[in-house]
């Protein structure tokens, strides 16, 4: 008997320039009475001119006993961070009418974990696997204002824990509601703007070539790869159709790796971001420089989108680091089983030994 995944998607997307001056309207019928809307808000934003013309924080729809709260993102979501912002969350509201995440990739994983966890006992911590969810979290809404990550779609949220660098993957996890609104992300720094633009461009890579490939990820990870082209490859300034362009190239890309998987540049560069602290997309770019092995015409094709971009991907980061270490950042990439599974197959463990990855390590 086939046993195909019934796959959960977020109930409701609204996309368009200005489309942010809707959530006031899109809010309103989930509020509930004495129960706050909590914006969790990247950091970046805390020291925004609220009197310029597109300043988002002054657009949020605070109303009443609402709160915002602006989210270190200097570092990926930590499960620490998570139960921290849940906790005090509880002990002063007692419960919440939604959390809202306004920001990147980083922002919008915390508002998907700290939503679980006003409902779901115990610590994120405990939660970082396959299934593991309980109970539905509070509404959830997404705005991101990077393109590339694709969390505003993903049934999950990466959190580095006490152990491990791994998800809250559930059915519970995706948002209730996204808003795209491209204009958001009008004035994002070249190089955050590449390195998030780079994830989405490997999430189809990696999806295109792997071994769980079906028709549904196909058509979505073809059409992101085709729009990734034309911003990074094709377009010679950067303009408002690129932004338009790259927040649906994450929403395609997000959506073909959510009926197959990533792969080998996620998986290595896990262990990265879990013993260095690398933001996400910055460390798929330095795995992704030296995976010629694996996906020998990406690769090529991701050095011709550095060089016209002018980007200098960091390099040596390994340099200097004990055994310890490397057994660390090993640990956490081999935990990533249905990654490794997808990029090389059931077979995989023949063929990725943890001397391997240490040789891969050790050229990072």
């Amino acid at each position: 008997m086939s046993n195909f995944r019934n796959f959960k998607m977020v109930d409701y997307v609204v996309y368009g320039r200005g489309s942010f001056n809707q959530l006031d309207e899109i809010l309103t019928p989930h509020r509930k009475e004495g129960a706050p809307m909590v914006f969790l808000v990247d950091h970046h934003f805390e020291n925004e001119d609220a009197s310029a013309t597109n300043s988002i924080v002054s657009r949020i729809p605070v109303r009443a006993n609402d709160k915002v709260i602006f989210a270190d993102v200097t570092y990926e979501p930590k499960t620490k961070q998570v139960d921290h912002l849940a906790q005090n969350l509880k002990e002063e509201f007692g419960t919440v009418s939604g959390v809202i995440g306004i920001g990147g990739g980083s922002t919008m994983d915390l508002a998907k974990a700290v939503s679980l966890m006003m409902n779901n006992p115990g610590s994120s911590a405990d939660y970082q696997g396959w299934d593991l969810v309980k109970y539905p979290g509070v509404y959830k809404a997404g705005i991101p204002t990077l393109s590339g990550t694709g969390a505003e779609v993903s049934r999950t949220t990466v959190l580095t824990g006490p152990t491990k660098k791994l998800g809250m993957n559930s059915d519970f996890t995706p948002f209730n509601q996204i808003v795209l609104d491209p204009e958001l992300a009008a004035d994002v720094p070249v190089n955050q703007r590449f390195y998030t633009g780079m994830d989405c461009y490997i999430h189809c890579i990696e999806s295109l070539q792997g071994t769980y490939l079906n028709e549904f990820s196909k058509s979505y990870g073809e059409k992101a790869l085709e729009l990734c082209r034309e911003v990074f490859l094709t377009k010679e300034t950067w303009d408002n159709e690129n932004d338009d362009k790259l927040m649906m190239a994450s929403y395609a890309g997000g959506m073909s790796i959510a009926y197959s998987q990533v792969g080998v540049a996620h998986a290595v560069s896990y262990g990265l971001s879990y013993l260095l602290g690398t933001k996400h997309g910055v460390g798929n770019c330095i795995v992704m420089n030296h995976l010629e092995e694996y996906y020998p015409e990406g690769v090529a094709e991701f050095k011709q989108m550095v060089k016209k971009n002018n980007i200098e991907i960091p390099t040596g980061i390994c340099q200097g680091l004990s055994d310890e270490d490397f057994d660390k950042m090993i640990d956490v990439s081999m935990v990533m089983k249905p990654l490794w599974e997808n990029a090389l197959g059931k077979n995989w463990e023949q063929l990725i030994t943890r001397q391997k990855l240490r040789d891969l390590y050790q050229k990072l």
